[in-house]
């Protein structure tokens, strides 16, 4: 089977999180040897796997492409070879996210179905455990799009994390319908709103996991704050008016 250049680039860092950066760079580099154009996808995503993993220790703006090179072994020119600038780093670093997350979201979605009669309910959960999951597994990530979210200007990051939610949105939209059309929840859900939720819920877990500084913990908390929003779903009580 023969690659594009996206899908090897994301194949690659896949490998490397799953194996380790040492085996995985010298094995590929080995078969490659003979092809500097996939040699060069290969340090690209080097590069950006360094960039995540750094941001996990540190502000994403205080990294420099000094600290990027080292980390991968190379010198700080060589890595110009390779992206135009640091910039050009993080964009490729949000791609890998959107295309990783989206699929570890979806996977975890289909499972559930093959899983659970209620199916719809068991995947939006799947989804909730597979989002945290990946923070736990990549606390470098929320770091970076908070990061860019501060800034006041419209970039092309910003853009990626656009993309990267409307996807999830898309996502979450298909669950909360098919979970109302099966009667899971309450007739009266407003869907929409019941996605911006689901994903706040994430974020503020999030958000308090970096302020705390034990991201980990956000596994243990996540199973009950779903458990919070499940109910609030399933809750087929009409809400009551406020009094003013």
């Amino acid at each position: 089977m023969i690659w594009s250049r996206n899908q090897f680039f994301i194949k690659y860092v896949n490998w490397v999180n799953t194996y380790g950066n040492c085996i995985i760079t010298s094995v590929i580099m080995q078969l490659m040897n003979k092809s500097p154009k996939q040699a060069t996808e290969v340090r690209q995503a080097s590069l950006v796997l360094a960039a995540l993993r750094l941001a996990a220790q540190r502000s994403p703006a205080d990294i420099t492409t000094t600290d990027l090179a080292q980390a991968v072994g190379i010198t700080q020119g060589a890595v110009f070879k390779h992206f135009a600038s640091k910039d050009a780093i993080w964009l490729a670093a949000m791609d890998w996210v959107t295309h990783t997350l989206m699929d570890q979201l979806d996977a975890a979605a289909t499972q559930a179905q093959l899983d659970d009669t209620a199916w719809p309910l068991a995947a939006l959960r799947a989804v909730f455990m597979a989002h945290v999951d990946f923070v736990v597994a990549h606390p470098g990530v929320p770091r970076l799009i908070f990061q860019e979210l501060q800034r006041p200007d419209d970039t092309a990051l910003k853009a990626r994390v656009r993309e990267l939610m409307a996807s999830y949105r898309t996502l979450l939209m298909r669950l909360l319908t098919q979970a109302k059309e099966l009667k899971c929840i309450a007739p009266g859900t407003d869907l929409t709103n019941a996605a911006v939720l689901f994903i706040g819920s994430i974020q503020g877990l999030v958000m308090q996991s970096l302020i705390s500084g034990d991201v980990p913990a956000m596994v243990q908390q996540a199973n009950g704050v779903f458990a919070i929003y499940l109910r609030g779903l399933r809750n087929h009580a009409p809400a009551a008016t406020p009094a003013f």
